[in-house]
């Protein structure tokens, strides 16, 4: 070699080529979180057989991050197509703009297509308790601007809020 020197090396380029070649490998853990989202994602996969994603619920269960009735309900043999539909009545049940004519009939649909759906889960009160929460927390966020944090300042105000902490 032409005098190439390598710092971290007293001889030649092929010591510092079998320094890192034949290096033992660092020990690896795995982080548990990437591990269940690669499991989940590969039970939602087309592309993966019946065996691997059995395989993948499976060790999901173990784990303690899906039960098999969860999995047999959240699937039911739909079409991605019928399954956003089925998301589109859920949400309808729970937005201020939908008439209760319209969130009863979507309650129907769920209900008849198996979808347990925990529906008024907390009462009104209890939902003003939460929007009243956030606007305090938005108050002292760092991360919330100077306009955002006035509106809240003013929902508070026109809602009788009176301490701020």
């Amino acid at each position: 070699m032409s005098g190439t020197s390598f710092p971290h090396f007293q001889s030649s380029p092929s010591d510092a080529y079998e320094f890192f070649v034949f290096q033992e490998p660092a020990e690896h853990t795995k982080d548990t979180a990437r591990v269940v989202a690669g499991l989940k994602a590969a039970v939602h996969n087309p592309n993966v057989s019946e065996e691997a994603k059995e395989n993948a619920m499976k060790r999901l269960e173990e784990m303690g991050q899906v039960s098999r009735t969860h999995h047999a309900n959240a699937d039911k043999g739909y079409s991605a197509h019928e399954k956003h539909v089925l998301r589109g009545y859920k949400a309808a049940t729970s937005n201020p703009n939908v008439s209760e004519e319209a969130k009863q009939h979507a309650r129907e649909v769920l209900e008849a297509a198996g979808i347990q759906h925990k529906l008024d889960a907390h009462s009104e009160e209890e939902h003003q308790h939460r929007v009243i929460a956030g606007y305090k927390a938005a108050i002292h966020n760092p991360n919330v601007s100077a306009a955002a944090k006035q509106h809240a300042r003013e929902f508070l105000a026109d809602s009788g809020v009176t301490n701020l902490d």
